[in-house]
């Protein structure tokens, strides 16, 4: 029997993919509704698998995501598998490259559409497959080719910032961080960007000429 530790802020559907999951012959040993619980409930189960949803509390942004990460981390060999209604980018490379690949898995919650083939994907993860919408693959191939794909989450950021006008001070004051944490995030965007020191351009002009070119394609 394959133990199971669902995570899922919505109470409906994380009922509903307990029973499911039973129903087709999972032990779900700890069914929880945010990242910090998630963790907690691996270290204290050691769960064959994990399936969790992308964003939860507090933020409702990428915690699920992140979590999953961290426990792949810790633990390569175990099975994860992102279950979310969006495709979030920020650590989903990192999650898919975990563990070498093995064993994990990202799928759209709205494209699964027949549920004993659900199950059997699950079941493929587990043993230690790789399991991935194409949706998710098309987006992050597409990321792979945009320039801001070699930004950090937080260096994007702080682009977007620039893009929007405000000053390094200005950015230092809404991050609660350092001007001088700022000015480094500055300079390693303008060095990821290829952005060499030129007397007579504005490299942060340029990096937000980048910046704007890729949302445009979006």
């Amino acid at each position: 029997m394959i133990r199971v530790v669902l995570a899922e802020d919505g109470v409906l559907l994380r009922e509903r993919l307990s029973g499911l999951l039973r129903r087709f012959g999972f032990e779900v040993v700890a069914a929880v509704d945010n990242a910090a619980a998630l963790k907690t409930a691996v270290s204290e189960h050691a769960p064959d698998l994990v399936l969790t949803d992308i964003r939860m509390p507090p933020g409702y942004t990428d915690e699920g995501l992140r979590a999953a990460v961290e426990l792949r981390r810790a633990d390569p060999s175990l099975a994860v598998v992102a279950l979310s209604q969006y495709v979030e980018l920020s650590y989903a490379s990192d999650l898919l490259d975990s563990g070498d690949g093995k064993g994990v898995g990202y799928l759209l919650k709205d494209r699964v559409v027949d549920v004993e083939e659900f199950v059997a994907l699950l079941r493929q993860v587990v043993s230690g497959e790789t399991v991935v919408d194409p949706q998710v693959v098309r987006q992050l191939l597409r990321r792979q080719r945009a320039p801001l794909s070699r930004l950090s989450a937080r260096e994007r950021e702080v682009l977007g910032f620039i893009a929007e006008g405000h000053s390094n001070t200005a950015i230092a004051r809404m991050l609660v961080v350092s001007e001088a944490t700022v000015s480094k995030h500055v300079g390693s965007i303008l060095a990821k960007l290829d952005l060499p020191p030129d007397d007579d351009t504005s490299r942060r002009v340029l990096a937000v000429l980048t910046y704007l070119q890729d949302r445009s394609d979006r």
